[in-house]
């Protein structure tokens, strides 16, 4: 295939062509929606472990031998098992990768992943950094897993992380954003704020788009959340609602975790593929955003995703901080896919936040204010 030589992020019939070829190996054959356009899911195995602390094996260590070390408890995920708040499990996964020599990855937690607060990180044999799967990579993968606000119950074929593959440069330049600004408008502002390779977002704390809504704040000691389940909890068993009060800030309350929603709506073309880039020190004590991929057809219209919002997932530090109206929280890079993907974003099933607003995770009943 001609998208398996050009430069870019591969496609969803690249990603499933590397998998014949023997890229992605696994003894269970791939779940039917398990691609998506730009990246493939990635699903728990057979057995977790609880650790003492996460780690990087480094060069030229395995992961299983740092586990013999770090291991304190086997857990059986055949039919489930609760992971609790506050510890750190390490799950091997069933996909295992023969990369080619041009070819590199890198992971993120999925959408649901992040919005409840779980904290994921891929680890390969010999990695030096989380998420970072090199060129011509050969060996397993596993999953880091630390939940932050809620219990979680996973099991054999869960999927909590995502990964996309990526052949040489592929990220967009300060002038190439802009010029596609122009061209498809990436974010709804006249006046983007374009630097470093990254558009910025900021965060929308009127709350006049969601009904006096400025967003949630997890509640503490709550119920167990079933990762595969759609549609089961109350949103207020475990969530605060936020309602406007007749002013434009927020207060972040100390390691409190918020789900927040941008100002700007947010588009990705068919033709890119965008990530939010981690969390930059130097607008304010807090952390924005866990699952940063963003597939291409987001906020597409065509594709059903017009004013789409980029939802935030925000955990302040150890001070309180205070959030503005349209404060800059974050960043969306854009890179250059290797081909258009064979479906986008919004057009197959499984695409939960297609159009998003104010939105938690697919574990939730719809909200409605004042219902």
């Amino acid at each position: 295939m001609a998208e398996q030589q050009r430069a870019g992020i591969l496609p969803a019939q690249a990603i499933a062509a590397l998998a014949e070829e023997g890229g992605i190996r696994t003894r269970r054959p791939l779940d039917d929606d398990q691609i998506q356009p730009a990246s493939l899911d990635l699903r728990l195995g057979r057995s977790a472990w609880r650790i003492r602390a996460s780690f990087l094996p480094g060069a030229g260590i395995t992961v299983k031998d740092r586990l013999s070390e770090l291991a304190l408890h086997k857990l059986d995920l055949a039919d489930g098992a609760v992971l609790e708040t506050g510890c750190v499990y390490l799950v091997p996964l069933f996909e295992k990768l023969r990369l080619p020599v041009d070819v590199a990855a890198s992971a993120n937690p999925k959408s649901s992943t992040g919005r409840l607060d779980v904290f994921t990180r891929v680890i390969a044999d010999g990695a030096r950094a989380f998420d970072a799967i090199p060129m011509g990579y050969e060996g397993p993968l596993y999953l880091e897993i630390s939940p932050r606000t809620f219990p979680i119950l996973v099991r054999t074929g869960s999927r909590l992380s995502q990964v996309r593959f990526r052949r040489g440069v592929s990220r967009l330049s300060d002038l190439e954003l802009l010029n596609l600004q122009q061209e498809q408008r990436l974010v709804d502002s006249d006046a983007p704020d374009v630097a470093g390779g990254g558009i910025a977002l900021g965060v929308d704390l009127a709350g006049e788009a969601w009904n006096g809504i400025l967003g949630f704040r997890a509640k503490k000691h709550t119920g167990v959340v079933d990762v595969d389940k759609r549609g089961g909890l109350d949103v207020e068993d475990f969530w605060e609602p936020l309602r406007a009060r007749g002013s434009t800030s927020l207060v972040l309350d100390p390691d409190a975790f918020y789900i927040l929603a941008s100002r700007e709506a947010v588009h990705v073309p068919p033709d890119q593929a965008a990530e939010m880039v981690p969390f930059d020190p130097l607008v304010g004590e807090f952390r924005v955003h866990y699952a940063g991929f963003f597939d291409p057809g987001f906020g597409h219209a065509p594709a059903g995703g017009a004013h789409a919002r980029a939802v935030l997932e925000v955990r302040s530090r150890e001070v309180p901080f205070i959030l503005e109206h349209g404060q800059t929280v974050g960043r969306l890079v854009y890179e250059r896919m290797a081909a258009r993907p064979s479906h986008l974003y919004g057009e197959a099933l499984g695409s939960n936040y297609q159009g998003q607003g104010l939105k938690l995770s697919k574990h939730f009943r719809p909200f409605v204010p004042g219902g």
